[in-house]
């Protein structure tokens, strides 16, 4: 009869060889192949990603247990997804990275159980949940059951917004309903040339629409960066893809019970910068780069930008002020003069909703000469659209923070964390104008009998305008009814702002009780 240690020792070998298993995922080969399309494999972006030894994953040995069309013969341990959870820079997260050597990566009943595990685990324990995409979509064998660990998947992403962040990263294909996920988690990183996203493909659209695409035209990692806002951010490769999480967790608290972490820095608190006196060009018309203004009152300049290739108008992302976590808001004069429009109003409305479903202070630098006028907009729902930015605002409870640098015009003043929809602290620049519209146009309506009866129309229509210029194009009449809580140089924003925050640390403030409230999707 064996004695005790052998019995043990192929025990303890079995399980090292099924481990051993696992880990290869669908074999050399295919991992090969992996590589050679400039892609890392699943367990590598795991490993890369997560502090080192950190990561102890979770159903390693788990397998579909279907038998039709062949599935029998394709049994790969682990089926297709690892997941797990571990530590990026100390702070624990729940991750599940697809497979692509195993069957494609594709979802089905076992493969989408295990996801849904790590997502009720991450919401259970408040911790943030990232999930690696590189998929080919439903497991078609298994038919109408991968559809609905698809929509499991859904119904955790739903449960979760504004529990614990959810972070997706698209690291190869993404297409059918695989992409109701990432859309439903609060931000998206694409990879280019390797990574797309899309409902119907280029062929279905070819023989729908006769319009002919390649799958990086019609759903690449720029294509949503620019022009349909899907992805919050595109990668050069995996790596930096890697690295864009590391950097945006960095910012986040692990849930909406949490403060977001505060990070102590050399940057003095009371530093000035007379630049920044200077930086509004006199011209009203003449754009500047909010990015410029950013920069100097960030804690050591640094400021990780959301959205960057979309809705240009509106700048939002990450900053830290004094060490502490802040979103910044900011029109931007350099494009499209820093109007609002209807792309712009959503990005900045789903921005602020996450920072307030996360407790992360907002910044709001001001400069908007209203709402951009036309026929596309007005039939694109501006309205609508333009309310969703309001009502974000209106909203939000955390502290808000709002300093005015050139223009605020019309309802774009109201809309952008005025006094009137709970701003807590509102300062302006001495350059600041505050009005309903621009003196011209002001003029134009006001004293236009005047102005045409006029011996010299252009002339008095000057001297209207430098009139109207005197009396209202600066901020001392809405400080004088506390709309502005102080006009400030600029030099000393970095100092006020950050006082303003400190200030406001142990702010609270509710919105009545309710379910939930019907924003103007």
């Amino acid at each position: 009869m064996k004695n005790n240690k052998e019995i043990i020792d192929k025990k303890l070998q079995k399980m090292r060889d099924l481990q051993e298993q696992s880990r290869l995922g669908g074999g050399e080969k295919r991992i090969a192949d992996q590589h050679k399309k400039g892609k890392l494999t699943a367990r590598e972006r795991v490993e890369l990603l997560l502090d080192r030894c950190s990561f102890r994953e979770m159903d390693a040995l788990a397998y579909h247990h279907s038998s039709e069309f062949g599935l029998d013969k394709q049994v790969f341990l682990g089926d297709g997804v690892i997941t797990g959870f571990g530590e990026i820079d100390g702070q624990k997260v729940f991750i599940f990275s697809q497979d692509f050597t195993v069957l494609g990566g594709s979802l089905a009943a076992e493969h989408g159980r295990k996801i849904c595990k790590i997502m009720d685990m991450a919401l259970k324990n408040g911790c943030p949940v990232i999930g690696l995409n590189d998929s080919g979509g439903a497991r078609v064998q298994e038919g109408v059951i991968s559809l609905g660990a698809y929509a499991d998947i859904f119904l955790r992403n739903t449960l979760s917004s504004g529990v614990v962040p959810q972070i997706s990263v698209i690291m190869g294909p993404c297409a059918g309903g695989a992409v109701y996920s990432p859309a439903m988690t609060d931000f998206t990183i694409m990879v280019k040339k390797t990574s797309y996203m899309f409902v119907t493909g280029p062929k279905v659209v070819k023989t729908v629409t006769h319009q002919d695409f390649t799958s990086e035209e019609l759903g690449g990692a720029m294509t949503h960066a620019s022009k349909s806002g899907v992805a919050h951010f595109t990668a050069e490769n995996d790596m930096d893809a890697l690295e864009i999480v590391k950097k945006l967790t960095s910012y986040l608290p692990a849930n909406n019970a949490d403060d977001p972490p505060f990070l102590q820095n050399d940057d003095p608190t009371d530093r000035a910068d007379e630049e920044l006196n200077y930086i509004v060009p006199a011209n009203p018309n003449q754009p500047y780069d909010m990015h410029d203004v950013i920069h100097k009152i960030a804690d050591l300049g640094e400021f990780l930008e959301v959205h960057k290739d979309w809705a240009q108008n509106i700048i939002v992302g990450f900053c830290r002020l004094g060490g502490r976590s802040v979103g910044v808001v900011a029109n931007q004069p350099a494009f499209l003069a820093g109007c609002l429009d209807i792309n712009s109003s959503r990005k900045a409305g789903r921005f602020i909703r996450f920072c307030d479903a996360f407790n992360i202070p907002i910044l709001t630098l001001e400069d908007v000469p209203g709402f951009l006028p036309g026929a596309e907009q007005e039939w694109g729902g501006i309205i609508t659209n333009g309310a969703k930015l309001l009502y974000a605002y209106c909203e939000a409870t955390v502290p808000k923070v709002t300093v005015i640098t050139r223009k605020a015009y019309g309802g774009a003043y109201d809309v952008m964390n005025s006094k009137h929809v709970r701003g807590d602290l509102n300062f302006a620049w001495p350059t600041a104008e505050l009005a309903v519209m621009g003196a011209k146009g002001a003029v134009e309506i006001i004293f236009k009998k005047e102005i045409d009866v006029a011996d010299d129309p252009a002339k008095r229509e000057a001297e209207l305008i430098a009139e109207f210029d005197d009396k209202f194009a600066h901020p001392y009449i809405a400080a004088s009814y506390g709309y502005i809580d102080d006009v400030i140089e600029p030099s000393q924003t970095r100092r006020r702002v950050i006082e303003a925050f400190n200030l406001l640390e142990n702010k609270v403030d509710k919105n009545p009780p309710k379910k939930h409230g019907n924003v103007p999707l």
